[in-house]
């Protein structure tokens, strides 16, 4: 069963160097959880998904320019998360003002070819 996940989660992406922490849109505490649940929603880059320090995707345009300038040696750049559609699948049976939950089996795609996934939901107790 998956977890309930909550601000202050740790988030990684597949090409970000380092972890990221998670900030929850605000909203109200939800299952019994100290900190303001998450929905699929919560997907904003900067507000919701921060930096995972340096960007490997090769899809990357800042990448992709820096690579260039080196004459073809592969140069990672600071990551600009680049969400752009809601994490999914969500929760079907959990949600917080009428929108599905997120647990901490979803990810969220960036558009330089990422995948963010959970590391550590934020709690335990909450189930979903």
């Amino acid at each position: 069963m998956a977890v309930l996940v909550v601000d202050g989660a740790v988030l990684s992406c597949s090409f970000g160097a380092t972890p990221s922490i998670f900030a929850a849109s605000p909203a109200s505490p939800a299952g019994g959880t100290s900190a303001g649940a998450a929905t699929i929603m919560d997907f904003a880059p900067f507000a919701n998904i921060r930096p995972f320090g340096l960007c490997s995707s090769p899809s990357n345009p800042q990448v992709i320019a820096a690579t260039s300038a080196a004459l073809g040696v592969f140069t990672p750049q600071p990551c600009m998360p680049a969400t752009a559609s809601p994490w999914v699948p969500g929760s079907p049976a959990v949600t917080i003002g009428g929108l599905p939950a997120l647990d901490s089996a979803c990810t969220c795609n960036c558009l330089w070819a990422g995948v963010v996934s959970v590391i550590s939901p934020g709690q335990q107790a909450a189930q979903v």
